[in-house]
Parts: C-alpha cells; sequence; structure tokens
C-alpha cells in the first residue's frame, strides 16, 4: 500500500509539475507578445509625434515669414504717412 501511495503521489507531483511548467511557458509567451505590442505602439507614437513636431515647425517657420513681412510692409507706410524721421 505505501508502494502505490508513492506512486501515486510521484505521479500527482510530476503531472502538477508539467502544468505549471506549461503555465509558465504560455505566460512568458503573452508577456512577449505584450512587449511587441507595446514595442509597435512606442514606434508607432514616436512617428506620430516626429510628423506633428515637424508640421508644426515648418508652420511656425511660415508664421514668422509673414510676419517679417507684414513688419517690413508697416513700417513702409508708416514712412509713407508721416514721412522719415528727423534727427530732432
Amino acid at each position: 500500500m505505501l508502494g502505490g501511495m508513492t506512486v501515486m503521489t510521484t505521479l500527482l507531483t510530476r503531472t502538477m509539475t508539467a502544468s505549471i511548467g506549461g503555465l509558465r511557458g504560455e505566460m512568458s509567451g503573452l508577456r512577449g507578445e505584450m512587449n511587441g505590442r507595446f514595442d509597435g505602439l512606442r514606434g508607432e507614437m514616436d512617428a506620430s509625434i516626429s510628423g506633428l513636431r515637424a508640421e508644426m515647425n515648418a508652420r511656425f517657420d511660415a508664421m514668422g515669414t509673414r510676419i517679417d513681412h507684414l513688419d517690413k510692409d508697416i513700417a513702409a507706410l508708416s514712412r509713407r504717412v508721416w514721412g522719415e524721421p528727423s534727427g530732432e
């Protein structure tokens, strides 16, 4: 009877160890998959943010150019209306 219990305990232990090992493998696989997804998402977000940054810089540069031209136009109009400033 003692031998039968030993065999059953050994078989049960081996079965549980194999099940735990399989579960560990599945969890490692899921962890790898999630890491891959997060890395992909990080890449997409970096690309989107870089594109947005480039677009915003281009628009700010265009606005700076417009403001420079507007400043020159206002200076020309003020000289035309009030004349050149004298040294008084």
